[in-house]
């Protein structure tokens, strides 16, 4: 029997509601209550935040349409990060009740999220969905989830990580010295220079300058390891061995990813260009990876750049000129950089120079953009290197310039500035993560150093190894509305290797608090203190073995500076003639207490969160606008750690304390 059409179907009930006219006051009702029941449903799907984060990301994806019909593009947003470029291409998005908005862009999508009490929503070009699961919105194909996560970090939203094992959080059974837990070092023999990383097939391949000979024999080489996240390392073994070409040993230069294969050796070849020396004399030589920078063979045409009589000519570092579809090195030529050009890494012709006096000799040049405060519309060239700070009162680090670049030459806008106060942050490089959008690589970057000084560094009481690696930080370039600076945080992932966070009970720090530290001897110490109301004292940090401090890590209100203090640590009361540059007070900003410009930033607290392992501390103060490196070496005795002030009435708000695992 066929089945009644629909139009049957209504006939039938039109004339039952003819013959039992009770029915139309029935129908009546019930259409009323599910009207009634749909209007109620309704207004409680749009109330909350899920509705304002909706209408908040409505008005995201107009303007993002809006901007692709104007400009052709789509464009990215940041509130808190001060990127309207969004606004600036599309339109005003009406951002009442949210927290921030961030959204990003990759040339043929975008995606927006936006925090609302406390939570935070996501929405794609790919998807009209709202979501609060950052995996329940589909991602356009050239956004990647390394980017969402980004993204989502810059909201406050940032990655979980699974407590690290126990054993990794307890004390080695073997007593490891002054071994750092967390920190990369070499198994055995010298490190020196971090190489800049690279990233390939979602591996991060890092090299450091090894002397397997030291210290009896001389000559670095490029030694491999590879990392999955930035905080866990796998030696891998030498992949560039030195005195094996004739033209000397392996020293500092770059690798990189040649995508396009411009220089003959195949496309996504690993192609490394660095200094070799022999006999006194600095040439740049070229060696290729075939093996995803495993191994690698010396070109037969090395060296690609010869030495034209200078004495300093070194530290090569190359970055791909996207504007000018060039490559570009930067080569430290004793007082200058000179800048060269290069169609294929191996023709390289002579542009610029910019020169620097009374900064001694300058090593390890580095090359980058950045956006200030996260604005594509200030987006500015950063030029460091390593300096002598003599004349400053400081020892060597990374000074760095904010200028234009023009494709040869470098103008820099006002003077030199310092990434780190510590007197062991040198040789450092910085790179950018590709997994991620164009405008994240340019607002963010990692940075590494040789966490060491040049004046004592072969005279360490290390047993077997010599040297280490700081962490990695991430450095984002801030103006606060004045002139731009680069400012560092300790990169994310760190917190993978944070055990239970012991709490430090707020109040004054006039009789001192002992604070819980882990026997292990790596952990962090995060404390917001309260500004004295005159702005005058000091807080402090002490680490001590036995009873007595050996360092000191603290912040001079007055000054609005952090500051670290080593003087009593095993190295600088050994009979061993160690440089007097190991025991100066190394304050944020140079030189002694208040002789600087770093300031604090104000409002009513400081921030410090102090990174401890078994022979070092590093500090990040004042939402990391002041940082120090520093190697600490802890004389024999029971470890202790205590809060206190000097000179001022100092309150504590509140503190913690974090163990942290070991990678080995």
């Amino acid at each position: 029997m066929p089945p009644k059409s629909p139009r049957t179907t209504l006939t039938a009930l039109a004339t039952a509601l003819k013959r039992r006219p009770f029915l139309w006051a029935a129908v009546a009702v019930a259409t009323v209550v599910v009207v009634v029941l749909s209007l109620v449903l309704a207004g409680q799907a749009r109330t909350g935040p899920e509705a304002t984060a909706g209408r908040v990301l409505g008005g995201v994806a107009a303007a993002q349409e809006a901007s692709k019909d104007r400009s052709g593009r789509y464009a990215s947003l940041w509130l808190k990060g001060n990127d309207r470029t969004l606004f600036e291409r599309g339109e005003e998005v009406p951002a009442d009740g949210a927290e921030d908005v961030r959204s990003i862009e990759c040339g043929t999508g975008w995606l927006a999220a936006a925090r609302v009490e406390g939570q935070v929503y996501l929405r794609s070009s790919a998807s009209d969905t709202v979501s609060g699961d950052a995996g329940g919105v589909p991602l356009p194909d050239c956004i990647s989830t390394e980017a969402r996560d980004a993204l989502l970090a810059d909201l406050g939203n940032g990655r979980a990580f699974p407590a690290p094992a126990a054993a990794a959080l307890a004390a080695p059974a073997k007593d490891p010295g002054y071994r750092p837990a967390y920190h990369l070092t070499p198994d055995q023999r010298w490190m020196n220079d971090p190489q800049r990383p690279f990233l390939k097939d979602g591996l991060w391949h890092y090299y450091y300058l090894y002397n397997a000979d030291y210290p009896e024999g001389n000559g670095t080489e490029w030694f491999h390891a590879t990392s999955t996240d930035l905080v866990h390392w796998k030696n891998e073994g030498v992949a560039i061995g030195k005195f094996r070409n004739g033209l000397g040993d392996i020293e500092t230069g770059s690798a990189v990813v040649d995508a396009e294969g411009t220089a003959g050796f195949g496309r996504g070849a690993v192609i490394a260009v660095l200094t070799q020396q022999d006999a006194g004399v600095q040439r740049q030589s070229l060696f290729y990876s075939t093996d995803n920078g495993y191994s690698f063979k010396s070109y037969d045409g090395n060296p690609v750049m010869d030495n034209p009589g200078a004495e300093h000519w070194r530290d090569p570092r190359i970055v791909w000129d996207d504007a000018n579809s060039q490559w570009l090195m930067l080569l430290a030529e004793g007082h200058k950089i000179g800048f060269y050009t290069s169609p294929d890494l191996k023709k390289w012709t002579y542009v610029s120079a910019f020169e620097q006096d009374g900064m001694g000799i300058l090593e390890c040049p580095d090359f980058f953009q950045m956006d200030v405060d996260g604005d594509p519309a200030k987006r500015t060239w950063v030029l460091a290197a390593g300096a002598n700070g003599a004349e400053e009162g400081r020892t060597t680090g990374l000074a760095y310039w904010t200028g234009s670049f023009d494709g040869e030459a470098f103008t820099p806008e006002g003077g030199h500035q310092w990434l780190d106060d510590g007197a062991d942050f040198y040789a450092a490089v910085t790179w950018d993560d590709p997994r991620l959008t164009d405008g994240q690589r340019k607002a963010s970057r990692h940075a590494i150093g040789w966490m060491n000084n040049w004046a004592y560094a072969r005279n360490l009481p290390t047993d077997g190894w010599f040297g280490a690696a700081s962490v990695v930080r991430d450095i984002r370039l801030n103006s606060d509305g004045g002139r731009p600076a680069l400012v560092s945080a300790p990169t994310p992932a760190l917190r993978s290797l944070e055990g239970e966070a012991s709490e430090v009970p707020a109040g004054n720090l006039a009789r001192g608090k002992a604070l819980p530290v882990p026997e292990s001897g790596a952990f962090k110490v995060d404390v917001e203190l309260e500004r004295p109301a005159n702005g005058a004292g000091e807080a402090r940090i002490l680490l001590q073995s036995a009873g007595k401090t050996y360092a000191t890590v603290g912040y001079d209100f007055r000054a609005g500076q952090a500051f670290v203090a080593r003087d009593g640590d095993a190295l600088a009361t050994a009979d061993t003639g160690v440089d007097g540059a190991y025991s100066q007070v190394r304050t944020a900003g140079g030189g002694s207490p208040g002789a600087a410009s770093a300031a604090g930033s104000g409002g009513d607290t400081v921030r410090l969160a102090v990174y401890v392992d078994r022979s070092s501390v590093e500090v990040f103060a004042d939402g990391g606008r002041q940082t120090l490196t520093s190697l600490v070496f802890p004389p024999a005795g029971a470890k202790e750690v205590r809060l206190a002030a000097d000179g001022g009435d100092v309150t504590l708000r509140k503190g913690t304390v974090t163990p942290l695992a070991s990678i080995r």
